[in-house]
Protein backbone atom coordinates (compact mmCIF):
# COMPACT_ATOMS: atom_id res chain seq x y z
CA UNK A 1 0.00 0.00 0.00
CA UNK A 2 1.23 3.19 -0.77
CA UNK A 3 -0.59 6.14 1.43
CA UNK A 4 0.21 9.58 -0.79
CA UNK A 5 -0.19 12.34 2.02
CA UNK A 6 0.72 10.37 4.95
CA UNK A 7 0.41 12.94 7.78
CA UNK A 8 -2.17 12.55 10.80
CA UNK A 9 -4.76 10.75 8.86
CA UNK A 10 -2.62 8.32 6.69
CA UNK A 11 -0.58 7.89 9.78
CA UNK A 12 -3.68 6.58 11.72
CA UNK A 13 -4.45 4.43 8.37
CA UNK A 14 -1.26 2.82 8.12
CA UNK A 15 -1.42 1.98 12.45
CA UNK A 16 -4.62 0.09 11.05
CA UNK A 17 -3.21 -1.95 7.92
CA UNK A 18 0.23 -2.49 9.37
CA UNK A 19 -0.83 -5.38 11.81
CA UNK A 20 -2.87 -6.50 9.63
CA UNK A 21 -0.28 -7.71 7.81
CA UNK A 22 0.09 -4.93 4.93
CA UNK A 23 3.07 -3.41 4.42
CA UNK A 24 2.62 0.23 4.31
CA UNK A 25 4.83 2.91 2.61
CA UNK A 26 3.74 6.52 3.23
CA UNK A 27 5.00 9.64 1.57
CA UNK A 28 6.03 13.71 2.71
CA UNK A 29 7.30 16.18 1.25
CA UNK A 30 9.62 16.75 4.07
CA UNK A 31 12.15 14.75 5.21
CA UNK A 32 11.60 15.98 8.86
CA UNK A 33 8.13 14.19 9.10
CA UNK A 34 9.61 11.02 7.84
CA UNK A 35 10.21 9.44 11.50
CA UNK A 36 6.35 10.51 12.36
CA UNK A 37 5.36 7.65 9.51
CA UNK A 38 7.98 5.28 10.35
CA UNK A 39 6.27 5.55 14.34
CA UNK A 40 3.20 4.75 12.71
CA UNK A 41 5.13 1.12 11.04
CA UNK A 42 5.15 2.54 7.72
CA UNK A 43 8.02 3.05 5.39
CA UNK A 44 8.71 6.64 5.06
CA UNK A 45 9.87 8.34 1.65
CA UNK A 46 10.12 11.69 0.10
CA UNK A 47 7.24 12.37 -2.64
CA UNK A 48 6.11 15.00 -4.20
CA UNK A 49 2.78 14.83 -5.46
CA UNK A 50 2.94 17.61 -7.87
CA UNK A 51 6.27 15.74 -8.99
CA UNK A 52 5.05 12.61 -10.21
CA UNK A 53 8.51 11.73 -11.01
CA UNK A 54 9.62 11.67 -7.63
CA UNK A 55 6.61 9.53 -7.15
CA UNK A 56 6.38 6.98 -9.42
CA UNK A 57 9.81 4.89 -7.95
CA UNK A 58 7.74 4.21 -5.43
CA UNK A 59 4.68 2.50 -6.73
CA UNK A 60 7.75 -0.32 -7.22
CA UNK A 61 5.76 -3.75 -5.34
CA UNK A 62 2.49 -1.93 -4.37
CA UNK A 63 -1.15 -3.66 -4.94
CA UNK A 64 -2.77 -0.50 -4.20
CA UNK A 65 -2.70 3.48 -3.77
CA UNK A 66 -4.22 5.98 -1.50
CA UNK A 67 -4.47 9.58 -2.42
CA UNK A 68 -5.34 11.26 0.37
CA UNK A 69 -4.69 14.97 -0.10
CA UNK A 70 -8.52 15.83 0.29
CA UNK A 71 -7.59 18.41 2.77
CA UNK A 72 -4.29 19.96 0.77
CA UNK A 73 -3.33 23.58 1.63
CA UNK A 74 -1.87 25.84 -0.48
CA UNK A 75 -2.31 28.49 -3.58
CA UNK A 76 -5.62 27.43 -4.97
CA UNK A 77 -4.20 26.66 -8.68
CA UNK A 78 -1.93 23.91 -7.41
CA UNK A 79 -4.51 22.24 -5.57
CA UNK A 80 -6.83 22.09 -8.14
CA UNK A 81 -3.66 19.92 -10.15
CA UNK A 82 -3.12 17.78 -7.27
CA UNK A 83 -6.53 17.09 -7.93
CA UNK A 84 -6.81 17.17 -12.03
CA UNK A 85 -3.94 17.06 -14.05
CA UNK A 86 -1.29 15.23 -11.64
CA UNK A 87 -4.48 12.79 -10.55
CA UNK A 88 -5.43 11.48 -13.88
CA UNK A 89 -1.43 11.53 -14.87
CA UNK A 90 -0.97 8.89 -12.01
CA UNK A 91 -3.76 7.42 -12.91
CA UNK A 92 -3.30 6.71 -16.27
CA UNK A 93 0.63 5.35 -15.54
CA UNK A 94 -0.55 3.10 -13.13
CA UNK A 95 -2.00 0.64 -15.69
CA UNK A 96 1.62 -0.29 -16.84
CA UNK A 97 2.66 -0.59 -13.11
CA UNK A 98 1.79 -3.53 -10.41
CA UNK A 99 -0.61 -1.18 -8.64
CA UNK A 100 -4.27 -2.61 -9.04
CA UNK A 101 -6.67 -0.39 -7.08
CA UNK A 102 -7.09 2.80 -5.95
CA UNK A 103 -8.30 4.49 -3.13
CA UNK A 104 -8.75 8.48 -3.35
CA UNK A 105 -10.09 10.57 -0.23
CA UNK A 106 -13.13 12.72 -1.50
CA UNK A 107 -14.06 14.64 1.16
CA UNK A 108 -12.29 17.47 3.01
CA UNK A 109 -11.21 21.36 2.47
CA UNK A 110 -10.46 20.88 -1.06
CA UNK A 111 -12.77 22.88 -3.28
CA UNK A 112 -15.93 20.52 -3.49
CA UNK A 113 -16.03 21.16 -7.52
CA UNK A 114 -12.51 20.35 -7.77
CA UNK A 115 -13.20 17.00 -5.89
CA UNK A 116 -16.19 16.67 -7.94
CA UNK A 117 -14.06 16.48 -10.95
CA UNK A 118 -11.38 14.27 -9.64
CA UNK A 119 -13.93 11.65 -8.33
CA UNK A 120 -15.44 11.53 -12.15
CA UNK A 121 -11.66 11.03 -13.43
CA UNK A 122 -10.96 8.57 -10.45
CA UNK A 123 -14.09 6.17 -10.74
CA UNK A 124 -13.30 6.78 -15.05
CA UNK A 125 -10.09 4.93 -14.42
CA UNK A 126 -11.63 2.63 -12.45
CA UNK A 127 -14.03 1.83 -15.42
CA UNK A 128 -11.38 2.20 -18.14
CA UNK A 129 -8.31 0.29 -16.48
CA UNK A 130 -10.74 -2.18 -15.05
CA UNK A 131 -8.97 -1.30 -11.87
CA UNK A 132 -11.20 -1.83 -8.54
CA UNK A 133 -11.27 2.53 -6.96
CA UNK A 134 -13.03 3.13 -3.91
CA UNK A 135 -13.99 6.75 -2.53
CA UNK A 136 -13.59 8.01 0.72
CA UNK A 137 -16.60 10.06 1.44
CA UNK A 138 -16.19 10.54 5.09
CA UNK A 139 -15.95 13.54 6.73
CA UNK A 140 -11.58 13.73 7.55
CA UNK A 141 -12.53 15.92 10.37
CA UNK A 142 -14.61 13.11 12.40
CA UNK A 143 -11.59 10.93 12.83
CA UNK A 144 -13.41 7.42 13.91
CA UNK A 145 -16.06 7.38 10.79
CA UNK A 146 -13.26 8.33 8.51
CA UNK A 147 -10.61 6.25 9.71
CA UNK A 148 -13.38 3.24 9.18
CA UNK A 149 -14.44 4.39 5.92
CA UNK A 150 -10.77 4.62 4.59
CA UNK A 151 -9.97 1.39 6.03
CA UNK A 152 -12.77 -0.54 4.70
CA UNK A 153 -12.43 1.06 1.63
CA UNK A 154 -8.62 -0.47 1.28
CA UNK A 155 -10.22 -3.90 2.29
CA UNK A 156 -12.38 -3.78 -0.62
CA UNK A 157 -9.33 -2.54 -3.12
CA UNK A 158 -7.43 -5.37 -2.01
CA UNK A 159 -10.27 -7.94 -2.34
Amino acid sequence: MLIVGCGCRGQALARELVPAGHAVRGTTRSADRKAAIEAAGAEAVVADPDRLASLLPWIEGVSAVCWLLASATGEPQQVAALHGPRLRSLLERLVDSPVRGFVYEAAGAVDPCVLEGAVAAVRGAGESFRMPVELVTADPDDHGPWLAAASAAVGRVLG
